[in-house]
């Protein structure tokens, strides 16, 4: 009851004049930002950070959060009309949201992002609510050993997503894993896999090149390959009626992965370092693997938006989370919050709720605001984003590259990444045609980087020795669950070809 008190009050503080325009605005902004390839959450945060200083502490954080919750929001909008996650966190978006633009279900596919993302967004903020003191402290129990163990698990969860081929998922996993080691070592300092000396492979190969080069480059070769460019992505037609039908469905064919994502996103995104992109795929993953009709995921199906929408919402407010009450970001984009709380004079950590608690319980007050602005506004838009689709492919595709080339070039103002996004992009073309799949070379690439040195760090801790990942009591039944779900897909192979071969 004490913890609902503080919360009517820090509701009110939120809806103060200053405070709620700052929602408002800051949604807005976020929601295009993260529909731009190229900027996402982090981006954006970083350049509005200074305009902050224009307004209260308070109200400071409260509207980098709001830019913070409509770029999460804003994510899909690009995974669906263009196919090009806008960040990591929208990639699972794209697996099933763009099939369902190209079958003229555009606004089937943003309404159930939409939605989802409120749902995932509220789960995620009743649970911040009742249970923050006692989630940071299991937070704080996740060293190296259960990170690992947590990757290895995400990793488990999409080895299904290549299909019954499983050597060419493995392949295609090896290969985003290698490319995540290209770069500095992060624990020696020593460079790997610089090919030809380029001076550019040094800074590694960021995500924003490799997701535009294959879902921007790649996907727009690829659909005019098989379309000869005569592709119709949506009807025109865009009614009031037309979206609470959709709504209906959304929620009718989408419940289940809204409510994976919203639980499972939201205690990933708890756990420092790992954030909203682990848990959006793993999310994804879990949903395919528990459905009745997996074979429907990567074709098109409204729980394969509903999953990783949920997720990335849910675990963008519980990185907030160790933040708050521990001083340790959950995310990039709450490390620019938490300069900026610094910066500011607020001292984050356990006492930050009793020195503070008009300000934080603000924030969390404008969680809940921001949440339903954002779904409002999203949902108002939605008929704009899928007017952009009306547009003929021959207009669109030219449209996709320069996009592409554009968004490729804002992230890191750099040749060497420009001339990377073609060669992925015809990479990706041509795995294509030889029905290698994707999606597990870029999740690779995107927890590769978080489960190398924590495996790494593991066994400088046990001196070697593996079975520090079976032996501590949260590392070890999550590792035993990720084999076993590594294992299944192949022994469900071999009995099928079994089976085949008696009959």
């Amino acid at each position: 009851m004490e913890a609902l008190s503080f919360l009517a009050d820090g509701v009110l503080v939120a809806l103060e004049p200053l405070n709620l325009l700052l929602i408002l605005i800051g949604v807005t902004v976020g929601l295009f930002i993260g529909a731009m390839p190229g900027l996402g959450s982090v981006n954006g945060v970083a350049i509005l950070l200074p305009i902050t200083f224009l307004v209260p502490p308070g109200s400071a954080i409260i509207f980098l959060a709001a830019i913070y919750y409509g770029a999460m929001y804003g994510g899909a909008i690009s995974s669906v009309t263009m196919g090009i996650p806008g960040a990591s966190t929208a990639v699972a978006t794209t697996f099933d949201g763009r099939p369902l633009a190209l079958q003229g279900r555009a606004s089937l596919a943003l309404v159930t992002a939409a939605i989802a993302s409120f749902v995932g967004g509220t789960v995620a903020n009743v649970l911040f609510t009742l249970f923050a003191p006692l989630l940071a402290t299991m937070a704080l129990s996740f060293g190296p050993p259960e990170i690992f163990a947590l990757m290895l698990l995400a990793f488990a969860t999409f080895v299904g997503l290549g299909g019954d081929d499983i050597p060419k998922t493995i392949f295609s996993i090896c290969l985003g894993l290698v490319l995540a080691t290209v770069g500095f070592d992060t624990i020696s300092g020593e460079p790997r896999l610089v090919l030809f000396e380029i001076e550019g492979f040094l800074r590694g190969i960021g995500f924003i090149v490799l997701a535009i080069g294959v879902y921007g480059i790649g996907e727009m070769l690829w659909t005019i390959e098989q379309t000869r460019g005569e592709v119709t992505t949506t009807n025109p037609k865009m009614t009031v009626k037309g979206m609470v039908s959709d709504s209906k469905e959304a929620m009718r064919r989408g419940w289940k992965g809204t409510g994976i994502g919203s639980l499972l996103g939201f205690f990933v995104g708890v756990l420092p370092a790992a954030g909203a992109t682990p848990g959006s795929l793993m999310s994804y993953g879990v949903a395919k693997m528990v459905s009745k009709n997996p074979e429907e995921y990567g074709k098109g199906t409204p729980d394969g938006v509903a999953a990783p929408e949920a997720a990335n919402n849910s675990a963008s407010t519980g990185s907030m989370l160790p933040m708050l009450t521990l001083g340790i970001p959950g995310s990039p984009t709450t490390a620019i919050l938490l300069g900026g709380m610094v910066i500011w004079g607020l001292t984050p950590g356990p006492r930050l709720f009793v020195d503070q608690s008009e300000f934080v319980w603000g924030l969390i007050g404008s969680f809940y605001i921001s949440n339903i602005a954002a779904l409002i506004i999203n949902l108002a838009f939605i008929p704009l984003f899928v007017w952009m689709l009306r547009m003929p492919f021959t207009i669109l595709a030219p449209l996709i590259f320069v996009l592409s080339i554009v968004g490729g070039f804002a992230a890191s103002r750099s040749m060497h990444d420009l001339w990377l996004i073609v060669i992925f992009g015809l990479s990706a073309f041509l795995l294509r045609k030889f029905d290698y799949p994707l999606a597990p070379a870029v999740l690779a690439i995107v927890l590769g980087p978080i489960a190398e040195p924590t495996m790494r760090q593991s066994l400088l801790l046990s001196s070697g020795d593996p079975m520090i990942f079976f032996t501590r009591p949260i590392a070890g039944p999550i590792t035993v669950i990720a084999i076993i779900l590594i294992l299944l897909p192949a022994i469900k192979l071999l009995r099928r070809k079994r089976s085949e071969k008696t009959a």
